[in-house]
């Protein structure tokens, strides 16, 4: 870790931890991952306005979401089957959060469970939940969210349909999940790994394996959870899962101002503005690109946060510029982690604290209430008036 600048570094040394269809996995999007680039070209594009002979000798990051304060303004989105990557990284991944104070939020499709979220976790870790074909699992996992002692509940709700992801195909990891002969061959160069999977085995779905058998296999598992997660979401499902669950309810996924509108009134307390990392349809605006609208139709009666594309802390202050209260990530943590356990993951999360750091002193930010659409670059640039800004 102590060579490592950049969540770039981190990259690298997770490629070369992982076999490619694993690395596949972290950096795959769908057809031809437009998105991908969509995502992350939004913030190269922004432009940042900076304004000088402000006294930012001491900057504070701090912000507060749900009344708690947290140390800075980027936490950790979910990403599923963490143990595919490094054995126990959900739970890494929340220590690494703990340490920081910023929230992290466990995947549905997470390895570990929420049980053990809860003990380790308590005031940091938010829950990711998934509408299932059957009614009594979702409304379980709720109960065991709220039982376990969790403050925040996440439905996601843009997977309507398993996208099409060519590159874990084309390595064999398809609705056959018959991996190619080069796929398991490439996997042996990766020594590491290779040890740690032949030491615990196939990772699998934790938190719904308590739905099947107790001798369910890793496949079995799997085979469930894609049986289950073709349930139809609609906003009835909003409805009961707010009735349910009386902590703070979220939305992932929303990127359409109606949606936001139409969550407000059934009482969701916030949204996280995202197309799924890029990863479910690949056309789609960026979540930067639709956030202030979004932020306009809903003005401050709910808390609408960011995820997808953000690599640099300066990334999460241009998107608290254009309307965000918070921003997540989650590849980024997902290499830290991979590379180096909790302390890799903790590395990513310090890189992000001091980019953002520099970042306010260069534009004249002392705290993050003073960011704002005054640091944004105006539309029309041939016009430097300021009421047209």
């Amino acid at each position: 870790m102590e060579t490592v600048v950049n969540v770039g570094d981190l990259r690298r040394l997770a490629k070369k931890r992982l076999p490619k269809l694993c690395y596949d996995f972290i950096e795959g999007g769908t057809d031809d991952e437009l998105g991908l680039i969509t995502n992350e070209q939004a913030f190269r594009q922004a432009r940042i306005v900076p304004r000088y002979l402000v006294d930012v000798s001491v900057r504070d990051q701090s912000t507060t979401l749900f009344r708690r304060a947290y140390s800075s303004p980027i936490g950790i989105a979910p990403t599923g089957l963490g143990d595919l990557f490094r054995r126990g990284a959900d739970l890494m991944l929340a220590e690494a959060a703990c340490q920081a104070n910023v929230p992290f939020i466990m995947s549905g499709h997470s390895s570990s469970l929420i049980e053990d979220l809860g003990r380790l976790a308590p005031n940091h870790g938010w829950y990711q939940i998934y509408t299932a074909v059957d009614p009594s699992i979702s409304e379980d996992m709720i109960k065991r969210v709220r039982d376990a002692g969790l403050k925040t509940l996440v439905l996601t709700v843009d997977v309507p349909e398993t996208s099409n992801r060519e590159r874990i195909i084309r390595n064999g990891w398809g609705p056959s999940r018959k991996l190619t002969w080069s796929t398991k061959l490439e996997a042996m160069l990766h020594p590491a790994w290779m040890l740690e999977w032949l030491q615990h085995g196939t990772p699998y779905f934790g938190n719904w394996a308590r739905y099947l058998s107790e001798d369910a296999t890793p496949k079995a598992v799997a085979d469930f959870v894609g049986s289950q997660s073709r349930a139809p979401m609609t906003w009835k499902h909003v409805e009961r899962y707010r009735e349910l669950w009386k902590g703070n309810f979220v939305l992932k996924g929303i990127m359409d101002p109606d949606d936001a509108v139409r969550a407000q009134s059934l009482g969701v307390d916030g949204i996280i503005v995202s197309n799924h990392g890029g990863r479910q349809l690949d056309n789609a605006p960026s979540p930067l690109e639709v956030l202030p609208a979004t932020c306009r139709a809903v003005g401050d009666t709910m808390t609408v946060m960011l995820d997808g594309g953000i690599r640099r802390g300066l990334h999460a202050l241009i998107a608290i510029c254009a309307g965000a209260k918070f921003v997540f990530q989650g590849r980024p943590t997902l290499y830290g982690v991979t590379a180096g356990g909790v302390t890799g993951a903790a590395k990513v999360l310090e890189i992000f604290r001091r980019e953002i750091d520099i970042s306010m002193a260069q534009i004249g930010a002392a705290n993050i209430a003073d960011l704002g659409p005054q640091f944004l670059m105006w539309s029309d640039k041939a016009n430097l008036h300021p009421t047209r800004r």
